[in-house]
């Protein structure tokens, strides 16, 4: 009975949400003059848009989803100003489904014997998810805790892996993924990632020495009514779910919520934008209750917060262009990340301040947790560069999750390194 009525669901779902010949367009500006005329774009609200890759500068391509009703006029525009263009993905909703026949293929169930036989190189829900930190803390009780930090907007468990051999108020990393609900390679990379450090706590020496020193935490489904939305209804939403009185448009960005150039520039302050950020600072208990978490807690060292995609590695600030005062050290501990990052399957990533090398960002989690003092704070954006985008295909995940792994050993065992 469970099956047929999973099925059903599935079925009507997909009727709802069908993106039939949505196409996602790559636009390159060919000079400055032409970028407030892609960011123009942004105020024709009938076209439905959803910008993937914001405008920022010459030389990073703009990626746009565009409804069917809209790609005439769209497709217009951009030739009337002569503004270059190409289809990147010519109906999405083929992807989606796609993506969809995976995972009913691989038949999974919630119930797995241990977390050995989990299927790392699948999407998951978040049952499944919940499911496996539950099973890992079971198999792992002298290495991992599960922490409830707060609930979600609907009431969902805001759950946190501590990572920790022993010892009170340690310096600790803090790890999060899947802040951006529809960045799914994010939340799968992080469920491999608290697998790979239960796997390598004395048997890798690095890893063992942080550890050693350091507790980590890790939270890997950051924005679970966001995720939970995804599967069910809208695989392409972004933000949280929390109603917004007085609009029809739900939720708020949540990586513009946060107290550090709050409601500046990059960010809007139209309910309906997918960079919404909130009617005021950590309105968003999802951010509030990591803001909570990082005050209480006292000694973080380091703070990495992981989306999708673009292949960078960014640093504070989004929101201003003044230098971050730890800039230096921060660039070359960056770039040191991004090699160790290429030296297994060739990823290529950019790397800098977030206003530098992707766009003015205002309200950014990394930006507020340097301002509290957290020198090493970082973003990073996984594969791909927009081949598949927010789609990447789950057979990515695994070489996605152990590449970043290497990016972040180096990030972890420098701060360990060097206590501040």
């Amino acid at each position: 009975r469970r099956l047929v009525l999973s099925t059903l669901s599935l079925f009507i779902i997909r009727i709802r949400i069908r993106l039939y010949l949505h196409q996602v367009l790559r636009i390159v500006a060919k000079d400055v003059t032409q970028l407030p005329l892609i960011k123009s774009l942004e105020q024709f609200t009938e076209f439905e848009l959803d910008f993937w890759r914001d405008v920022s500068n010459v030389d990073t391509p703009v990626d746009i989803r565009v409804p069917a009703h809209s790609l005439q006029s769209v497709k217009l525009y951009l030739e009337t100003y002569e503004i270059g263009y190409s289809v990147m993905i010519e109906d999405l909703q083929a992807m989606l489904d796609e993506e969809q026949q995976e995972m009913d293929s691989a038949a999974r169930s919630a119930e797995f014997f241990n977390t050995d036989s989990f299927d790392f190189s699948n999407y998951h829900t978040i049952d499944e998810i919940y499911s496996f930190q539950d099973q890992l803390v079971a198999e792992n009780p002298n290495l991992v805790s599960k922490i409830v930090i707060g609930q979600s907007y609907q009431g969902r468990d805001l759950n946190v892996l501590k990572f920790s051999t022993g010892g009170s108020n340690r310096p600790a990393i803090w790890i999060d993924t899947g802040i951006h609900s529809r960045e799914w390679v994010t939340q799968a990379s992080g469920t491999w990632f608290a697998k790979k450090i239960v796997t390598d706590y004395g048997r890798d020496p690095a890893l063992t020495a942080i550890l050693n020193q350091m507790d980590i935490f890790l939270e890997i489904v950051t924005n679970p009514d966001g995720f939970v939305y995804t599967h069910t209804s809208n695989r392409m939403w972004r933000k949280t779910r929390k109603p917004n009185p007085g609009s029809s448009c739900v939720g708020v960005d949540p990586n513009r919520n946060w107290d550090a150039g709050f409601g500046g520039a990059g960010a809007s302050g139209s309910p309906c934008s997918e960079t919404y950020r909130g009617p005021s600072a950590h309105s968003e208990s999802e951010v509030k209750s990591i803001v909570d978490f990082v005050k209480s807690h006292g000694n973080l060292k380091a703070f990495i917060s992981i989306h999708a995609y673009s292949q960078m590695l960014l640093y504070p600030y989004g929101y201003s262009y003044t230098p971050a005062k730890d800039q230096a050290e921060l660039h070359t501990l960056a770039e040191k990340a991004i090699t160790d990052l290429k030296s297994l399957y060739g990823t290529s990533y950019t790397y800098g301040s977030i206003i530098d090398t992707i766009y003015q960002a205002s309200g950014s989690t990394v930006d507020w947790t340097y301002n509290q003092g957290i020198k090493y704070s970082y973003t990073f954006e996984l594969r791909d560069t927009g081949r598949y985008g927010f789609v990447l295909p789950a057979n990515q995940i695994i070489p996605t999750a152990q590449e970043t792994w290497l990016a972040l050993m180096a990030i972890m065992t420098h701060t360990n390194n060097n206590p501040y």
